[in-house]
């Protein structure tokens, strides 16, 4: 999957669309998932022109990677998903179920989540 500079978080971050923004840093943005799944829905994206984790890990600098995973760590403080759990999910490539091809990371919380698949 080739990056697309016209996928909505591309737009998300030229601040073509709005978004409800929760935090924002030099390197990441949190805003809350339009389409929740659960009570707590939160996407977590880097700043940077990002397909995938994969991509990711090979290309970002080790600032850009440790800005990510401190964001989803303070965002899950922030919102007290800490002490019951929470879930975090990034979707790769197509049999991973990716839809936006701009690397993104899913935090839910806020209510039990049941399995991690179905069958």
């Amino acid at each position: 999957m080739a990056y697309d500079s016209e996928n909505i978080f591309a737009r998300i971050l030229r601040g073509e669309i709005p978004c409800n923004k929760i935090y924002e840093d030099d390197h990441t943005l949190a805003f809350y998932d339009i389409a929740p799944q659960a009570e707590t829905h939160v996407l977590v994206i880097p700043k940077g022109a990002y397909v995938s984790l994969d991509d990711f890990s090979e290309h970002a600098s080790d600032v850009e990677i440790a800005a990510l995973i401190k964001t989803v760590g303070k965002i899950a403080r922030d919102l007290n998903l800490v002490e019951d759990g929470y879930r975090i999910l990034s979707n790769m490539g197509k049999n991973g179920g990716q839809e936006v091809p701009h690397l993104h990371i899913h935090l839910f919380g806020g209510e039990p989540l049941g399995p991690m698949l179905t069958k």
